[in-house]
Order: structure tokens, then sequence, then C-alpha cells
């Protein structure tokens, strides 16, 4: 059985495959994209959920720590680049 996970903007439950893993680091409180071990936000790999998760700050309400938003633009440049899907 695989791992279902859950997107914290459109509330999707699909395999954690399908989604980026946003990671609070221990103990160093850094943000990482799918690597780390630590506190863990799933996210569509879609424009739309993306927008949604900068405008309302789900990612730092999930993680319990600010995401700036340099972060977001890491995240937009991956969409651009077509790298959302590997």
């Amino acid at each position: 059985m695989r791992s279902q996970r859950c997107c914290i903007s459109c509330r999707l439950m699909a395999d954690k495959s399908v989604f980026w893993r946003v990671v609070r680091t221990v103990p160093d409180r850094q943000i990482q994209l799918n690597s780390g071990m630590g506190r863990s936000a799933y996210l569509c790999k879609t424009e739309a959920c993306l927008l949604a998760a900068e405008k309302k700050d789900r990612l730092s309400r999930a993680l319990k720590t600010p995401v700036s938003k340099d972060f977001y633009q890491i995240l937009k440049q991956q969409l651009l680049d077509g790298q959302a899907d590997r």
C-alpha cells in the first residue's frame, strides 16, 4: 500500500510522489525541498496550489516557522523549468 498525503493548499489526497515535500529540518529549522528529516508539509506541483499557499502563508503555518518569499520563488522557478514532475 502506498503512502497517501494531503496537499496543504487544495486538500487533495494522493500518493506522496505527486507532491512537493517541504521540510523544516531539525534542529536548525531550515526549509528544504524534497529532502531532510523533520516536520513536513505537502504541496501539489501546480501553479494554483502554489499561489494559494503563498497568498495564505500556508507553508509557514504548517511548518510552524517563517517561509521566505525566496523559497516560494524557488518553487515557481521549478514550475517554469518543468522540473515539477521529477
